[in-house]
This record gives structure tokens, C-alpha cells and sequence, in this order.
């Protein structure tokens, strides 16, 4: 089977109003106010798109977001109403919050590099001293982060400048921290379930022409979440050991360690195709332990015409 990748997409569907390409997924909307959410194969770290596609993540990310849709529909509304492909999710089309709703359980990632430079306050909420990295917070922390355009940082902000500058009003925030911690909640148990630990993750909402707010994009995947795995945990803590990780945090350090953090200046290490090969098969695993079920990949030959074929069907099924 050929190992295509999507990369770009240049879909043309009936009634299609505009499209907007995020740093992984290409948004079209529609006339009739649905959205069609193209999964592709790009990886992003750091804020920045990685130059070559990771065969199958799309569709990795895209069977993960939409299975934990369901596992959490009872608690918290979400804009999804079909998945025609593997790489594809439609729903309702929504006004995006301008913010992510970040949540930590534990001194992980940007919190605990932060944390090492010897801050105690992250986007407005204090953390404990004399904690380290990997500990778990008494409670769990909401850090919320602007929303960033491709190619620009995602930048923290604290919930009082978010009332302040008119970003989200108090009463839909108030809904939005809700729903957050219920979300977080759902999640650390299915993960639990699946001997793994959610550490912190982001959720992205936002409201319907009806007003209703909703959850939207992904949720629990590899790409918005960071797990480590229960067994051995307060082991490696007690050891001063690093995590066992799933998440794409071994993309990030693989960079680090190439000198590339997304700064000025910095140009991508070159990814070989074993690299990429090795990246790819991360993903199907981190899938098969977060979902509990085997992976299977999706004919690739002609990605694009089947993404196009299959996204036609449903819209003329309606």
C-alpha cells in the first residue's frame, strides 16, 4: 500500500463559502452552515508546521477526537453530526472562542519549563513550591491560551484579562470553566481505564447560531493532550526518573535536540523517512493505547479523491 500522506488540501465542495487551514486541519464551510473538518497528516511542534506529513496521523487524530465526542456527549454538547472518512468530521458550524481552555493535573510540559524558571503564577493561578516536574497538582489547574493564526505562537492569558478585554463574557466563561473540568474529569477516567494518566490537555468551544456553546475541533488526542502511563508513575517520581510519555512530546524533545525550539533563526532539523516512519508508528500506538482498540489504516493510494468521494456521498445523502 502506498504510504501518501495529506499535506495539503484544495477541495472544492457544493456550496462552499470559505476554508480556513489550521496548523493541522483545513476548515470549509458551507452554505447550508455545516462544516467539513479535514484531518491531514501534518505534524506541528512548537507552533511551527513540520515540512513532511506522518502517514495515517490524520486519520489517527480525526477516529480519536470523534470517539471521545461520543464518550462525552452526555456531559458537554459538541458540534459533530458525521464522520464520511477517516480523515473527515462535519457538524454544525460555530463561532470559535478565541481562547483555548487548557487544563493541567500535573507540573508537566510548559508549566513545569515555566515552573524551573522560578515562577509560581501561570496565566494568573498560583502553583505550590516545592513541587517538581511530573507532580500532580492538588486540584487541577485551568491555564487558558489565546487562540494563534498558522505560523504565530499560541500566547497564555489569565481568566482576569480575558473578562477584562471583552474576549468572553463572564457568564459564557463560567460555562466554559465548567465544562473544562467536567471534560477533564471524563477523561482522566477513560484514560485511567485504559492504565494511562491524562496530565493536561485543551479543549476548544464555541456557539452555534443558536447560541447554545458547544465543544468543537478535537479532544484527548495525542496532538492536544499529554499521558503517561499509570504503571511505574510514583516509581519514576520517587526516582526522580523522567515519564513514561504518549503524546507528541517526543516529537518536541527529537527537535530540542536538533537546536530547534521555534525561535528566530532556527530552521527545521531534516526529518528521513525512517524518522518519519518511526513518528507514524508512535501515533498508531499512542491510538491503540488511548482507544484500547487495534488501528486500522485507511487506504492511502488516491487520499484526496477518496477524502472528496466520500465527503460528496454524504452531502448528497442529506
Amino acid at each position: 500500500m502506498s504510504k501518501n500522506t495529506i499535506y495539503e488540501t484544495e477541495f472544492n465542495f457544493p456550496g462552499q463559502k470559505n476554508v480556513y487551514k489550521g496548523k493541522v486541519r483545513s476548515v470549509y464551510t458551507l452554505d447550508n452552515d455545516m462544516l467539513v473538518m479535514v484531518a491531514t497528516d501534518r505534524l506541528s511542534a512548537f507552533d511551527v508546521v513540520m515540512p513532511k506529513g506522518i502517514p495515517y496521523k490524520g486519520q489517527i487524530l480525526n477516529q480519536i477526537a470523534t470517539q471521545m465526542m461520543a464518550s462525552t456527549e452526555d456531559i458537554v454538547p459538541n458540534w459533530l453530526t458525521a464522520t464520511p472518512d477517516p480523515n473527515v468530521a462535519i457538524g454544525a458550524a460555530c463561532e470559535p472562542f478565541k481562547i483555548e481552555m487548557v487544563i493541567r493535573g500535573y507540573l508537566s510540559g510548559h508549566a513545569a519549563r515555566e515552573y524551573t524558571l522560578g515562577k509560581r503564577i501561570l496565566c494568573g493561578v498560583a502553583m505550590p513550591d516545592g513541587m517538581k516536574e511530573n507532580d500532580k497538582f492538588p486540584s487541577p489547574i485551568i491555564t487558558p491560551a489565546t487562540k494563534a493564526e498558522m505560523g504565530d505562537h499560541d500566547e497564555d492569558i489569565s481568566k482576569e484579562d480575558i473578562l477584562s478585554k471583552g474576549i468572553v463574557t463572564a457568564e459564557d466563561y463560567a460555562l466554559l470553566e465548567k465544562y473544562t473540568y467536567a471534560l477533564f474529569q471524563r477523561g482522566t477516567e477513560i484514560a485511567a481505564e485504559r492504565g494511562l494518566i491524562l496530565v493536561d490537555t485543551k479543549y476548544e468551544f464555541g456557539k452555534t447560531k443558536e447560541g447554545e456553546i458547544v465543544l468543537i475541533d478535537e479532544i484527548h488526542t495525542p496532538d492536544s493532550s499529554r499521558y503517561f502511563y499509570s504503571e511505574g508513575y510514583q516509581q519514576r517520581q520517587d526516582a526522580n526518573e523522567p515519564q513514561k510519555q504518549l503524546s507528541k512530546e517526543f516529537v518536541r524533545q527529537w527537535l530540542i535536540a536538533n537546536d530547534f525550539q521555534g525561535l528566530e533563526g532556527q530552521t527545521v532539523p531534516e526529518m528521513s523517512d525512517e524518522y518519519i516512519e518511526s513518528v507514524s508508528e508512535r501515533y498508531i500506538e499512542l491510538y491503540e493505547h488511548i482507544t484500547g482498540e487495534p488501528f486500522v489504516k485507511a487506504d492511502t493510494t488516491h487520499i484526496h479523491d477518496r477524502i472528496n468521494r466520500n465527503v460528496l456521498n454524504y452531502l448528497e445523502s442529506l
